[in-house]
This record gives C-alpha cells, structure tokens and sequence, in this order.
C-alpha cells in the first residue's frame, strides 16, 4: 500500500485516478498546481503522478527538476495527453521513472505501481534548450525517446541499431544535444564511406610524412571530436584490422596517429549498425570481443512499418519543412494520408522524406492527393496479399485496414467496431494508436484519464 501524490489541474482527472488508486488498495493524495504538489509532498509520499501541462507559471517539467533536486527523492511518473521527443528526453534525463501518454487504463496503472522502486538519490543536471528532432509519438519511438533521455548524461558507449533510413544518426545527435556534452563538437564518421586504407587516418590522424600524399599533421576524427561526441556510423562494415584498433582505443582512450605516438582521447563514442553484428560475429567477420565493448547501451529504432501511427505526423513535419524553404504550404487529403499508411517504407523515415518532397515540388494545388504520392509500390487490399512483402509489413497494413473498415461501417463506434472483429475494445484502441487510425469522440467508461488534457 503506496501513497500516491497525484498532480493535475483537471479535476475529473484527478478524481478518476484517486478512485481507481483506491480501488487498487493505495492512499491517493491530490494537488491541482505545481506549487500545491511541492507544498504537499512530504516523506509518506511513496510515487507521485504528475501532469506535464499545467498553468500557474509551473509546468511538470519544472516540478520534476524540482522534487529531485531534493534528498530521499519519491519517484515521479510524467503524464501528458501532448507527448514529444523533447519533453519525454527530457522527462527521463531529470530523473523521472517512466512517461507514460494519457489515457492510462486501470491494468497498466496497477502494473505501473508495482513497478516502481523505492525511494532514489537526487539527480542533478544543467538547464539547456533542445530542439525537437526525433518525430513520433508511438511506443516503439517513446522507447527510443526514452532511452536517450536516460543514456544522454553518460560516458558509455551507445549502440544504435536499425534499417537503413530509419534515423540513427538523429538518435545520435539527440544523444549528444541532450547531454552534458552539448557544448562540445559532434564528429561523424560513416565507415563504410572510407576506403579501408585511409579509415585509420580518418580516425586517428597523421603526421606529416608519414605517408605519400601526407602535407601536414592531422588530427583525427576521435580527438577532433574532444569533449564532444563521436559518431561512428556503420560499424558494422569496418575491416576486422581496423577494429583492434578501434577496440584498443574504446578500451584505453588512447589513439596513435599515423606515423606518431599514443595521445589521449576523451570522446564519447556512439555507434551505429544496419547490420545484426552478433551473426558476424559468427561469421567472424566481426570482433566478438569489439561487439560486447560496443553494445553497452543499445537502442533499437523500429522501422517505419512498425510504427505506423508516426507516418502521418513524419509526413507533417516533411511538409512544413518544405513550405517552411518555400513560403507556400500544402496538405495532405485523406486518401493520400491513406495511402501513406498501407505503404510497408522499406526505405523507412528517409523514404517518407523523399516522397514527401517529390509531391510537394511535383504538385501544382495546395492539395497533395493520392496520385501524387508516388511509393511505387502496390497497395495492399483487405481481400489481396502481397506476396512479396514481409509478413510484418503485411499483417500490419491488413490489420489497419480491417480496423479502419470496421470503424466506418459502425460511424467511428468504437465498441460496436471491437465487437465485429472479435476483440476487446481496449485492444482496439491500442492498435487504432499504434496505426494513428482516426479517433472518435465516443466515451471509453472504465479508462482513467481522458484523450485530450
């Protein structure tokens, strides 16, 4: 049994999960602003519930920085209806347990509680000013979100795993912005854009002389990127002779120059691979030793099928992008937003992005249709399959056109929708977010909490 402070300038809200704390056998303890949760909080409170948006001049992030600068800190979980990039990195790097998106179901606040540890140390971290760069709101993305906000502060090594296209750089850079060393240089390498024999110089430098072509002394990507971040992108390609010495380098953050003497490094290291590097370290095309130095914190990043209700907002923000260079701005109607969605992207974020552009330049109207995305690939009818598409991809796509299909012929009732595809309802609405299907302005009885705040 828990004492839950729950922080939230929506009453209804407030009482909704007061009730269903109780209910679940815990004391629930209320604050409608910022300054009422601090005046509140003492040391029988267990786990506070807190609001991101609030009036009063104190948002919960401020909140949040503030209940763990303190000793003997409760943990704090963030809830917001208006989740991002920016406020769940940031969320997690002051030190909050979880962020979770509202409405929350009365199942996974139990789960949640008995979730939560005990009482932990204060975690101090300077202010900064980030820009929200990793688009995406769906579970796989918050996982991601979630991990940098976590990992940002840290010297360890990062490993970034997924497809091509799917942004791993952005992770990166978001890794870096959203840490300590944000004030310092971000280098990226691609290492398998590098002919093998001038990788090691790339890396480490030279000194001039020490081979043909060799004018002048150079100091290598791991010291130009001193105090700062290193980005070693595809890693997974570099020959075997240059990762010992890449290996030695993590190991002892020590470098040799090319035809010089060891010098000292101080570069946060964050990696990146397309490719699965435990089956070539079975293939011994990959050091197994190198592997387990890189894989300290991995962070997967779902494609683009997976996380299907990002399609829309991505394509959003592509489009504002291009309106933004040119002064003129264009929409999406709803069949090219559907056409969108059943597309698998095996290019993922970064073929979105073209085909984005392409219609913004190719389209004369202010109206982007469907003959004007151009995926060059076939739709996917719920009556058809494709057989050259991946089982994922393909279950996917067809699960959301059932789901659309059953919420047109019930007018967007989504109870009578789960009854005719033989599900529950709330498993309805997770997959209607998973797939950003359109929501409805039907009243779920038995959630806590409420689709907008």
């Amino acid at each position: 049994m828990a004492t839950v402070l729950i922080v939230d300038d929506d009453a209804a809200l407030r009482d909704a999960l007061a009730e269903a704390l109780t209910d679940l056998g815990h004391t629930p303890r209320l604050a409608a602003s910022g300054r009422e949760a601090l005046a509140s909080l003492g040391g029988d409170v267990d786990a506070v519930l807190l609001d991101l948006r609030m009036p009063g001049g104190m948002d919960g992030i401020e909140v949040l920085r503030r209940i763990r600068s303190g000793r003997d800190a409760p943990p704090v979980v963030v809830l917001t209806a208006f989740a991002s990039a920016a406020n769940t990195i940031e969320a997690m790097r002051l030190g909050a347990f979880d962020h979770l998106s509202k409405p929350v179901g009365r199942e996974e606040l139990k789960a949640l509680l008995l979730r939560l540890p005990d009482r932990t140390p204060a975690i101090g971290h300077p202010e900064y000013d980030a820009e929200d760069t990793l688009i995406g709101s769906s579970e796989g993305m918050r996982r991601v979100q979630k991990a940098i906000g976590l990992a940002a502060d840290s010297d360890a090594i990062v490993l970034i795993l997924g497809e091509t296209g799917t942004g791993k750089e952005l992770v990166a850079r978001a890794l870096h912005v959203h840490g300590r060393r944000k004030d310092g240089p971000f280098v990226a390498v691609n290492c398998a854009a590098i002919p093998d024999e001038l990788l090691e110089s790339e890396l480490f430098g030279h000194v001039k002389g020490s081979f043909t072509g060799a004018t002048g002394d150079r100091a290598g990507a791991f010291r130009d990127a001193a105090n700062g971040t290193l980005f070693l992108d595809e890693i997974g390609d570099m020959p075997l002779a240059m990762q010992a010495k890449i290996l030695r380098a993590l190991q002892e953050q020590i470098v040799t120059p090319v035809g010089g003497k060891p010098v000292r490094t101080n570069a946060r290291v964050v990696a990146a691979t397309h490719r699965d590097l435990a089956q070539l370290v079975a293939a011994r095309e990959f050091r197994e030793d190198l592997y387990y130095r890189l894989n300290v914190v991995p962070i997967a990043i779902p494609a683009l099928r997976e996380r299907a209700a990002d399609i829309v907002p991505l394509a959003g923000h592509f489009l504002a992008r291009a309106a933004a260079s040119s002064g003129r701005d264009k929409q999406l109607n709803a069949a090219a937003t559907d056409k969108l969605r059943r597309h698998a992207w095996p290019g993922n974020v970064r073929e979105l992005r073209n085909v984005i552009e392409r219609a913004y330049i190719m389209t004369r109207a202010d109206v982007i249709g469907p003959d004007d995305i151009d995926t060059s690939a076939t739709e996917l009818k719920a009556d058809t399959v494709q057989l050259d598409a991946d089982l994922p991809a393909a279950v996917a796509q067809l699960e959301a056109t059932m789901i659309q299909r059953a919420l047109d012929a019930c007018g967007g009732n989504r109870t009578e929708a789960a009854r005719r595809l033989n599900i529950n309802r709330q498993l309805l609405y997770t997959k209607m977010q998973r797939y950003g299907l359109a929501e409805t302005s039907e009243n779920l009885t038995g959630r806590v909490g409420k689709d907008d705040d």
